[in-house]
């Protein structure tokens, strides 16, 4: 199942995306995606409607070095135990929507990532029972200022910005993500190109780490890491992330105004 979050001519609404690519119907989900979701029998062409971010997180957590050849081109070691961080849910934006890039902020780089999205309440989950607690899987793009990375020694900031965090197009439910193909394109020139299999921490790991720490409730996002070819994004760009089984998720890029 493809679950999406539209905006139509009647608001704003839970969606499962059905059909075949170029006639799609969206049928509009009563309440919200969680569980077995009830419909109204409100149905859209995709054609006729927006698509929003799929989901409303109450934050996103993302993983750090994930990738060995990405910790390799920036520089570092592989760490023995996952590196977790957050981003703020106000970064969170959906398909089309603009990156906009800081005016104090060069350069900016695009990271393209697999993410995950919590299904319900968990804490303390170990990974070999982490499938029950997913709802699906979608694509995200962990923006990052590089060079306020640098001189702050954390994260927070250089990740945080508003726009930071694009998310969609869709969630699919149904997915198994061992081995998927992850591709980002800048203005249709390919500059990551990897697959899922190649992360250091699977999905167990990575949701049996986090929910030691934290509980995670439904919506919540789980970015699962970056493989190598992160780089600069300037404005005027498009950038394009692919999954394997899941779609493409498209941004434009823009400076903002002083």
């Amino acid at each position: 199942m493809r679950l999406g979050r539209i905006a139509s001519p009647d608001g704003v609404a839970f969606v499962s995306i059905e059909g075949d690519r170029g006639s799609e119907i969206v049928r509009e989900i009563a309440e919200h995606p969680f569980g077995t979701p009830t419909f109204t029998g409100r149905t859209w062409p995709l054609a006729d409607v927006r698509l929003l971010a799929p989901i409303l997180a109450s934050k996103v957590v993302c993983m750090g070095k994930n990738y060995a050849a990405h910790i390799a081109e920036m520089g570092g070691e592989a760490p023995e135990d996952p590196v977790i961080f957050l981003k703020p849910n106000t970064a969170i934006i959906g398909p089309g929507v603009p990156i906009q890039l800081p005016v104090n902020a060069s350069p900016v780089h695009h990271e393209g990532e697999l993410a995950v999205v919590i299904g319900r309440p968990c804490k303390d989950v170990p990974a070999a029972r982490a499938a029950e607690n997913i709802l699906g899987y979608t694509i995200a793009n962990d923006v990052s200022a590089r060079d306020q990375q640098k001189a702050d020694g954390q994260w927070m900031r250089a990740k945080g910005h508003d726009t930071f965090c694009p998310v969609g197009p869709w969630i699919v439910t149904d997915l198994d993500p061992s081995d998927l193909e992850i591709r980002t394109e800048v203005n249709g020139e390919v500059r990551q190109l990897s697959r899922t299999s190649m992360m250091i921490h699977d999905i167990g790991a990575i949701i049996e780490w986090i929910s030691a720490v934290m509980t995670l409730l439904p919506g919540d996002l789980i970015l699962t890491g970056t493989p190598e070819g992160v780089g600069p994004i300037e404005n005027g760009d498009t950038v394009s992330i692919s999954v394997e089984g899941i779609g493409t998720l498209s941004n434009p890029v823009i400076r903002k105004a002083n």
